[in-house]
């Protein structure tokens, strides 16, 4: 066999091997508020904490008018101080963030699940068989990019793998999202009990 088909024989040998880059993984923290430092507090008004998340990473938990909303990472002060995004109806969080760690295992993006409290249209009451539930894919403020914020919206109940989208787009889209000039929106199915983002960022 000549020089030349051996060469041509190993390249199609490396080819044909299977990819040893890393895929990406998810960790998984609680949203224990006991555990937190509270940054700034208007009695019955307001209330903004600081917590531990993995990878050294805080986060912020805020919540005013009874609405609440979840910063990650490392947060320049405007954006602590200034930034709130959430949703028109009542809400609230879930206690457990999903973190997506690329494949240096760097934390990416963050999928946290909202509870939109719509009440029973018939009595105007709140009604749990009502809620929305909507995951939100947010960025997290890198050292480098003070800026973290929502970047993307999947609706829990209208999507049969809710759960696989929002990984797709904390994996793709998160990353490389630039708050306060990309817009958030919703990808897949939108129900009626999915509603509009509020956001106010500095």
């Amino acid at each position: 066999m000549g020089m030349n088909s051996y060469a041509f024989g190993v390249a199609a040998l490396l080819f044909a091997l299977p990819s040893t880059a890393k895929a990406n993984d998810s960790v998984y923290s609680d949203l224990n508020l006991d555990a937190c430092q509270t940054v700034h507090v208007e009695e019955g008004i307001s209330i903004t904490l600081k917590c531990a998340g993995p990878k050294g990473y805080p986060f912020y938990f805020k919540e005013g008018d009874l609405r609440q909303t979840v910063l990650f990472g490392h947060m320049s002060p405007a954006y602590v101080d200034q930034a709130f995004e959430t949703f028109g109806t009542f809400n609230h969080t879930g206690t457990k963030a999903e973190w997506r760690l690329d494949g240096d295992g760097r934390a990416i993006a963050v999928i946290l699940r909202y509870f939109l409290e719509h009440s029973d249209p018939k009595t105007g009451m709140p009604a749990e068989q009502f809620w929305g539930q909507v995951l939100v894919v947010s960025r997290i403020a890198q050292k480098d990019y003070g800026k973290g914020c929502m970047a993307a919206f999947v609706d829990a109940r209208a999507n049969k793998d809710a759960n696989g989208l929002a990984r797709q787009l904390a994996d793709t889209l998160a990353p490389s999202f630039a708050c306060g000039t990309d817009q958030a929106v919703y990808h897949g199915k939108r129900g009626a009990t999915a509603d509009d983002l509020m956001s106010n960022l500095p």
